[in-house]
């Protein structure tokens, strides 16, 4: 699901080894911990779906620090009541990141080669744009249609107020395949634009979303990601269940 948690990100907790050496010689510095990525329910939770995609694409190899939707906060989060975003939550070499688009930014730096954003000016101020809105914006359809990895709703009636951001999402997946000739938004490469709109391919598939040939074919390109591939088959192994957002529509 979408918006905030006021969980506290949790810490990794990792001790290093140092050789002692002998006088004079200069110890060598301890290794730096494994990175850790602060997840909640891969069934409900859209904005650690779009982290842990980042981390992904980036090449990052990290473990996965779970927060069980029977936490408090975690569930606040889950059920759009927290005033804040703190899952995901990124460490890396004593880097903590706990907003979307901070990892997705601090990734770019941290992994230029895996180009998270396009390499043309213009193609990356482009792709910015669309992820802050993604970021920032579209509180209708976070609400009107969370995310439910398990759950199908055919013919489900979708609220009016959650129409228009329907509208403006395909609108930006049309112009961008269209301008960058997909699969993917920005062309033939994966951006932290896929890891950012791949959750709502998901709540589109959920809740039967009728969408135009080219959605239909950049929605089949995302769910036919590796990744996304292994985050569903977790999310369908999840015993955890919120009522609330299981409800029968």
């Amino acid at each position: 699901m979408d918006q905030a948690t006021t969980a506290k990100p949790a810490r990794a907790k990792a001790t290093a080894k140092v050789s002692v050496k002998a006088p004079g010689k200069p110890r060598p510095s301890a290794p730096l911990a494994r990175a850790s990525l602060t997840l909640s329910s891969k069934n409900y939770s859209s904005w650690s779906l779009r982290g842990w995609l980042l981390a992904r694409f980036a090449g990052l190899e990290f473990d996965e620090v779970m927060v069980s939707p029977d936490d408090v906060d975690a569930r606040r989060e889950l059920l759009l009541l927290a005033p804040s975003i703190l899952v995901p939550c990124l460490t890396h070499e004593s880097t903590k990141s706990w907003n979307v688009m901070a990892i997705a930014y601090y990734l770019d730096e941290a992994f230029p080669q895996a180009g998270l954003l396009p390499a043309e000016r213009a193609a990356r101020a482009h792709c910015r744009s669309i992820c802050g809105e993604m970021n920032s914006g579209f509180a209708n359809l976070r609400s009107a249609l969370p995310m439910n990895l398990k759950a199908r709703h055919p013919g489900y009636k979708i609220w009016a107020g959650a129409q228009p951001d329907i509208e403006r999402i395909v609108t930006l997946w049309r112009e961008c395949l269209a301008r960058y000739g997909g699969p993917y938004l920005f062309g033939p490469q994966r951006t932290m634009a896929d890891a950012m709109y791949a959750p709502v391919v998901t709540r589109f598939l959920t809740y039967a979303v009728p969408l135009d040939a080219a959605c239909v074919a950049y929605a089949k390109t995302i769910m036919a990601m590796p990744e996304m591939k292994e985050w569903i088959a977790a999310a369908l192994k999840e015993a955890e269940e919120i009522e609330e957002l299981d409800m029968e529509f």
